[in-house]
């Protein structure tokens, strides 16, 4: 039997040292063939439609979710900053240069802004009224058309049914991360009709969606982490009147 070359000895002796080290966690790779979905939910094995099925029920379940981001429709930018919940929500919305709060807490629906936000809205209001609804509470009246408008920022319900959609046909696209989650990520019609980071590690919530056509991208947090609605203070809460504008 021929001599097996020195040089060759030592080269199989280095790779085995090397794959020593990755299954001891040194967090070297490829030496061998690990299973990227080893420790995780499982859903990473699953086909893309379920995998949706999974984390929109994952979704709908949760108590609570921040959601933060923008979102284009009708041709306008959102920026939206909330925090969400079954019977209510609070957080910022920027649209067009004007930033305002909402806080609705069961039916009752606040809108907070500065003076300027109301005087643009509204421009036949004086500066007085304008400087009297400054940094106030505003109760939107429940009839009026702005109430369902703006209380749709803070439905969870509404904003996930809206939201949560891919359109065409889904397909995996491999593993990703999102800050530090492991995620499977699934698109539709190969990207263009969206794509969604779904957790790999504990229940499959969504992570992150970037929506079909330009439509924005947003990140979901803070999953089942509830938080405080309280009904702001009667020296901080003002009527806006008869009819809030909606421009």
């Amino acid at each position: 039997m021929p001599a097996i070359p020195q040089g060759r000895i030592r080269r199989a002796a280095m790779l085995s040292a090397v794959c020593a080290l990755v299954v001891s966690g040194a967090g070297l790779t490829g030496c061998s063939s690990e299973d990227p979905d080893e420790g995780t939910n499982g859903v990473g094995k699953l086909l893309a439609a379920e995998i949706q099925r999974k984390t929109r029920a994952a979704a709908d379940s949760a108590e609570a979710v921040r959601l933060s981001g923008s979102v284009v429709t009708s041709g306008r930018t959102y920026k939206l900053d909330m925090q969400l919940k079954a019977d209510g929500g609070t957080g910022s919305v920027t649209a067009q240069g004007a930033n305002f709060q909402l806080l609705r807490i069961g039916e009752q629906l606040y809108l907070k802004a500065d003076a300027g936000f109301w005087s643009d809205a509204d421009g036949a209001k004086t500066d007085a009224a304008a400087d009297k609804l400054n940094g106030k509470y505003v109760r939107v009246p429940e009839g009026d058309p702005s109430y369902k408008k703006f209380s749709g920022f803070t439905d969870k319900g509404v904003l996930l049914d809206g939201l949560l959609t891919l359109h065409g046909a889904l397909a995996a696209d491999g593993h990703h991360e999102q800050e530090g989650t492991r995620t499977i990520r699934i698109t539709g019609d190969k990207g263009a009709g969206g794509t969604l980071d779904v957790s790999l590690e504990g229940t499959p919530y969504p992570l992150r969606l970037t929506r079909a056509g330009g439509g924005g991208t947003l990140t979901f947090s803070a999953w089942g982490k509830d938080f405080p609605l309280e009904k702001p203070a009667k020296d901080e809460t003002v009527d806006y009147g008869k009819q809030l504008p909606t421009s």
